[in-house]
């Protein structure tokens, strides 16, 4: 009992700090305090894959889950995008873009983030958690959707891509990811003017942001994941009687497809990028969700342009 009353003092504290900190974060960005960081660490290059002399079948934005801290990092250490890479070298793949921070600014190479990550990790991991909420929040979501989806729009066109190309951008996210997927739709759309497909794993999000402008929106999920469940029960957009949610609106309009990834779980070692969770056709839990994504990217090349009606 000590104990738990030990850790709800110090988490409280800690929560609330966390919550103001995402706020400003976002609040910086619309009043113009700071602007959004564009170039990258030495070494580290704006995208992978296709060769930049030629465009590419379609540019893939990887938006990651709580756990991304840095441009370099991800939850599986890159393994999910190494995979997509090696089974699809047509397309140009970008995974530094920092969905978490409106500011583009890597949590983990702030100075004072560096030395509490050293000692409280667990910080790091709150201030992902915070921001996810910050971006659903209804006072701050058109402003955190602007900023990250104009972060993505720069990212995307420092790794070649021409405005009005034609040339399909995927947004595959994980988790919290989801959130901020659906919310940059809209800046994708009114910057580049490109085809928007939309895949999500083990997605946490609203339901609030608007999918009209995204051609569609691939589910992968899981009977076994239970943060997923949870998202789509806190969040009241998510659930039918909200008819006019932009996520239900999609439903309606066939916009939304479910793929089943069972027995999958959100994180462990039985998680949707497990390297060691073997299925019963020998393929690792990545291997499978790898080649989901593959197929669902190369299916959208080969059907023909969805054309934009409005959502009833």
């Amino acid at each position: 009992m000590n104990d738990l009353l030990l850790w709800a003092g110090a988490l409280g504290p800690a929560l609330l700090a966390e919550g103001l900190l995402a706020r400003y974060e976002v609040l910086a960005y619309g009043a113009g305090w700071r602007t959004p960081t564009t170039e990258l660490p030495q070494g580290v290059p704006y995208a992978r894959g296709a060769a930049p002399e030629g465009p590419p079948d379609a540019y893939l934005v990887y938006l990651d889950g709580i756990g991304k801290r840095r441009v370099r990092d991800s939850r599986d250490g890159g393994q999910l995008v190494k995979a997509v890479l090696a089974g699809a070298p047509e397309l140009r793949v970008l995974g530094q873009v920092q969905p978490y921070s409106p500011l583009a600014d890597p949590l983990a190479d702030r100075p004072v983030w560096a030395w509490l990550r050293r000692r409280v990790g667990l910080l790091l991991f709150l201030h992902n958690v915070m921001q996810t909420f910050v971006a659903a929040d209804h006072r701050y979501r058109p402003l955190y959707n602007r900023a990250v989806g104009s972060q993505i729009a720069t990212q995307l066109r420092l790794a070649g891509y021409q405005s009005g190309s034609g040339i399909p951008v995927v947004l595959l996210s994980y988790s919290g990811g989801a959130q901020v997927a659906t919310g940059a739709v809209d800046e994708l759309h009114t910057q580049l003017h490109a085809p928007l497909l939309l895949i999500m794993f083990g997605g946490f999000h609203n339901g609030a942001n608007d999918l009209t402008h995204a051609e569609h929106v691939h589910q992968l999920t899981s009977a076994n994941d239970r943060i997923e469940r949870v998202g789509s029960w806190i969040f009241p957009q998510r659930r039918r009687l909200f008819r006019r949610s932009g996520w239900n609106r999609a439903v309606r309009a066939g916009k939304i497809t479910v793929h089943r990834l069972d027995p999958a779980t959100h994180v462990g070692p039985r998680s949707y990028i497990s390297p060691t969770a073997q299925l019963p056709d020998g393929r690792s839990h990545l291997d499978r969700t790898a080649d989901t994504v593959i197929a669902l990217v190369r299916a959208r090349r080969s059907a023909p342009a969805a054309t934009e009606d409005p959502l009833p």
